[in-house]
Parts: C-alpha cells; sequence; structure tokens
C-alpha cells in the first residue's frame, strides 16, 4: 500500500478507535508540570486567531509567570513560509501535513519530553502517527472536519453534497476562502469521484474547470471565510460556505441560523500540532507552554470555548456532553468512514496543486 494510503488508513482508524473509547472517570488525574526553569519572561505563541481562549493564556501566566505574546497566521501556508523565512516563534500550531517537510528542512526543534509530561494523557490513537512515527517534533492538539455551513434563514432544498456547491440557486451566493487551497480543491476533487490528495494532472485540470464554474465574487473568496464578523450571511449575501464545525457554533452564538452539513461523498478531516520552530528561543519555556495545554481540565477547557474536538484522552470527562454528541465536532464513526484526510503531497504533486490554484486565482481580480 503506498504510504499515503497508510497514512490515511492509520490516521482514520486513530480517530474511530478514539470515538469508542469509554470516559474516564471518578480520580483525579495526576497533573505533571514542570515549573518555569528560567528567567524567560515571555514567549512567542503563533496560531490560528483566538485558537486558544485568553482565559487559559491569563491562567498560564499567572500560574507561570511567563507572558504569552500572540502572533495570527490566515492559513497554513502563511503560517509554513513565515516558519521558512526563520521569523521567531516559540509555539507554532502546524497541521501535521506540514510537519514531516518543516522538519526534514532543519526548521523545527526536537521535543524534550522531560518537559512533557502530560503527555501521557494524548490518546495513543493520534500518537506515533506516519508524519512523525516517534514525536519527535509534533504534539497532537486537535482534529475536526471541514464541511458546508448553510444558510437556513432562506427556504432551500436540503443541502448534503459537496456538489450542491455548484447547484444554479446558490450561484453568486458561495463562498471559500483563498486561505485553505488545499480544501478547496480537495472538496472539489471528491466531489468529481477523485481522491482529495490527487496528484493526477488530469484529474486537477478537471477540479480547476469545476472551481471556475462557481463564479464567486472576487471579495467573498478573497476575505477570510467563514467569517461570521460580517454581515453577509445574515444579509443572506451567502447561502453556502465552506467551513468548519467552530464556525457553525461561532455563527450560533451570533444568532445566525446555519446548519453545518458533511457531505455524503466524504468529509475533510484535518489534524493540529504543536511545535517548536528551530528560531526559538525559549523552547524550555514553550514546552512548558506545551504540558500546560495538555492538563485535561484545560485541553477540555479549549473545547468548550472553542468547540474543536481535542487529542487528549483524558480531557473527555471534562467536555460538555452536548459537545461531545455532536456530530459536527465528533463524527460517528459511519461518517468517518468516507473521510479523507489532507495530506502532505510528493514534492512534485505539490507544485501541481499550487500551479492549479494560482491558475484558479488568477481568474479572479483582487477586490480593491
Amino acid at each position: 500500500m503506498p504510504i499515503r494510503k497508510r497514512t490515511t488508513c492509520l490516521i482514520l482508524c486513530a480517530l474511530l478507535l478514539v470515538l469508542a473509547l469509554p470516559c474516564l472517570r471518578g480520580a483525579a488525574l495526576a497533573d505533571d508540570s514542570p515549573g518555569n526553569k528560567g528567567n524567560v519572561q515571555e514567549i512567542i505563541v503563533y496560531n490560528w486567531l483566538e485558537d486558544i481562549p485568553q482565559s487559559v493564556l491569563d491562567a498560564f501566566t499567572q500560574e507561570t509567570k511567563i507572558k504569552v505574546s500572540c502572533k495570527v497566521f490566515n492559513s497554513q501556508e502563511e503560517a509554513v513560509a513565515s516558519i521558512r523565512d526563520h521569523q521567531v516563534y516559540d509555539v507554532a500550531v502546524i497541521d501535521g501535513r506540514f510537519v514531516p517537510a518543516l522538519a526534514r528542512e532543519g526548521l523545527l526543534k526536537r521535543l524534550n519530553y522531560q518537559n512533557l509530561l502530560n503527555f501521557k494523557y494524548t490518546s495513543p490513537n493520534f500518537r506515533g502517527l506516519v508524519y512523525d512515527p516517534d514525536n519527535r517534533f509534533s504534539v497532537p492538539y486537535s482534529w475536526g472536519t471541514t464541511g458546508i455551513l448553510v444558510n437556513t434563514a432562506i427556504n432551500h432544498p436540503p443541502v448534503d453534497s459537496w456538489a450542491d456547491l455548484w447547484d444554479e440557486q446558490y450561484k453568486g451566493k458561495v463562498a471559500i476562502s483563498a486561505s485553505y487551497p488545499r480544501e478547496a480543491l480537495g472538496l472539489t476533487l471528491k466531489s468529481l469521484g477523485y481522491s482529495a490528495n490527487s496528484e493526477k494532472p488530469a484529474e486537477l485540470e478537471a477540479a480547476l474547470g469545476r472551481l471556475l464554474q462557481l463564479q464567486l465574487e472576487p471579495s467573498f473568496l478573497y476575505r477570510y471565510y467563514p467569517d461570521f464578523g460580517t454581515p453577509a450571511m445574515a444579509t443572506n449575501k451567502i447561502l453556502v460556505a465552506v467551513g468548519f464545525s467552530g464556525d457553525l457554533l461561532e455563527s450560533q452564538k451570533n444568532g445566525l441560523k446555519i446548519e453545518y452539513i458533511l457531505p455524503k461523498e466524504g468529509l475533510l478531516l484535518w489534524g493540529d500540532t504543536f511545535v517548536v520552530p528551530a528560531s526559538s528561543r525559549n523552547q524550555n519555556a514553550a514546552e512548558v507552554f506545551i504540558n500546560y495545554i495538555l492538563r485535561p481540565e484545560i485541553s477540555a477547557e479549549i473545547v468548550n470555548q472553542k468547540y474543536y474536538a481535542s487529542t487528549n484522552e483524558a480531557a473527555r470527562p471534562f467536555v460538555h456532553p452536548g459537545i461531545i454528541k455532536n456530530t459536527a465536532i465528533y463524527p460517528t464513526d459511519t461518517m468517518l468512514m468516507k473521510a479523507e484526510i489532507i495530506e502532505a503531497l510528493s514534492p512534485e504533486g505539490q507544485r501541481l496543486h499550487d500551479a492549479t490554484w494560482q491558475k484558479f486565482l488568477d481568474a479572479y481580480p483582487k477586490p480593491q
């Protein structure tokens, strides 16, 4: 079996198994937390916008006296480019598919597990995956799905397929983000019956042609989407958008009538990890921070506020039952059977994907 197929099988099996694990009950959990073993006063964490609640960051600083300065990226491609540019970060959140290349290029520090004793709470099903077999460079953090957000304020036929994005009734009212090229190409490939990780030129050419048929408004393509701080869905300018489970609950908190659909062709999976870039000047403090996040109750607090599934097995008893039962956040094993994780591509495959995506972007003028 090719290495990428083995990777997908292993990760999907891991996800299936972790959903079946019984919740831990009863006894209090031991807390193995190294203190601040130096005079470091501040670390730089490179992450998605507000991915870790401010309350967690404040509590960490209060306990360790280490301040956290947050730097934000809008896409993983942007984050990887910044790390390759040797910008200084102490902790970065990176999708697992980027770990092998960054490690090969010497851009990640090897982790010191004497500072990461809470790694023991990470589900065995998420350890030792093919992209980092010994977890030398990465600590699994969170995982989730890519699906379709549907504006239910407007009456229209049910959406249950990636192909529905191309339905004439949604013409000009579909939102995807230029920040997620692999997801956009992946879902388009799946809508055509191909693998989301296809490296075949003919299949990518077909996906390009299909993407161009969406006829998106450039402002919706280039704006960070789903971004429900804008009135696009509230004013019905957007009816369907490619997004994530966390976007669903955030939008509902803001009073929008949104449904999250896991398409019948098979959903897309992602998995974020913590890494320490080679540019870090404070590796010890960086690992103290990661270890803090790995505490079960802290991992659960992040899930409860941000609605993304955790790789932390011991966190499950602390997660709100409604979240555990929400299949948009924790899909059932049946839903996962057709799932496909976005994988690392071969160098030639990456070039093909990059070229295909650039052709797509070139068809749309950037908004002024």
